[in-house]
């Protein structure tokens, strides 16, 4: 559950979360939200040693690094920049380019900001996250790419992108669209598109989709599925999958005027997730609901290094 008392705005973020020891304190809650537990004996408490980060079991004496095992792990930095720089992007509302973040928080480098990123990205997506449910439109869309498209169910040049988003979710909250899936695929085959929907979508949902062939084992594998029979015209497919197709078309939008269309395909997964993170939280009312979200994540991740942000 997120505290009740987070900040507004950034003044009061900055008086909230401007010092290293006050960063310190909610990370420590984040990560022990039940209270310390040592890992080695089990007791319940610990001193604190400020300096270098480390929490000492009183009965024991096992040392747990604060940091070990988050995105801050082996950090130079303090952490009060870091919670500014994560909300920064979190609190933007179309976030913001590495180029951005550079001049915002006075970073010597580019490289710096663009692996700061990065890092942010990989701790909004929850570890545990818990599949769609009941009614789901899902189709797959194509991104990027320096070529024109050519006939056929797919585009020269351009990355392959598989989407389900819950539709006719929460209608008497006045809210049509519920939670959302993206994810890079290598093709469109039934394999693909298939093994796509079983890791997001629960069963036995509801799957409509157009008549595509790479979508026909859905019966087979529990779910009620609504094979809808559309015409080949991209016009037809927005009108009968209105859902999924305003989620596509934000997405190439946000991809074009944030990062103007600046994304590798190597990198365009972590991209995905940044534009699902907030488009499944676009109606929080607090900036700082988003920042507290990726705080959440970021002590339950792996770390990440970057030279393996740029190998993979």
């Amino acid at each position: 559950m997120l505290p009740s008392d987070l900040p507004g705005d950034l003044p009061s973020f900055l008086q909230r979360f401007g010092s290293d020891e006050q960063c310190r304190a909610y990370l420590f809650q984040a990560r022990w939200p039940d209270g310390f537990c040592c890992s080695a004996c089990g007791h319940d408490r610990a001193w604190a040693h400020k300096a270098r980060l480390v929490d000492e079991c009183t009965a024991c004496g096992k040392q747990h690094s604060l940091l070990a095992g988050t995105i801050f792990e082996q950090t130079k930095t303090g952490l009060s920049r870091w919670f500014l720089a994560i909300y920064l992007v979190t609190s933007s509302k179309g976030g913001i380019s590495a180029m951005e973040l550079k001049r915002q928080m006075g970073f010597g480098s580019y490289q710096t900001a663009w692996s700061w990123l990065h890092k942010i990205r990989k701790a909004m997506v929850r570890p545990e996250r818990e599949p769609l449910a009941v009614r789901v439109e899902a189709d797959e869309t194509y991104v990027g790419g320096p070529r024109s498209g050519k006939a056929g169910r797919g585009a020269t040049g351009k990355v392959k992108v598989a989407g389900a988003v819950e539709s006719g979710r929460g209608q008497t909250q006045g809210r049509r669209l519920g939670r959302l899936r993206l994810a890079v695929v290598p093709d469109v085959s039934a394999r693909s598109l298939e093994g796509f929907l079983a890791a997001a979508v629960a069963r036995p949902a509801t799957i409509a989709t157009d008549g595509w062939s790479g979508y026909g084992g859905l019966a087979a594998a529990g779910y009620a599925h609504e094979p809808l029979n559309l015409a080949s015209s991209w016009g037809d497919a927005a009108l009968r999958l209105p859902a999924i197709h305003l989620v596509f078309g934000l997405a190439k939008r946000w991809l074009l005027g944030t990062h103007h269309g600046a994304v590798s395909a190597k990198h365009l997964p972590a991209y995905l997730d940044e534009f699902v993170f907030r488009f499944n939280r676009r109606t929080a009312k607090n900036l700082s609901h988003r920042f507290a979200r990726v705080i959440e994540h970021a002590v339950r991740i792996q770390p990440t290094t970057y030279r393996a942000l740029v190998t993979t």
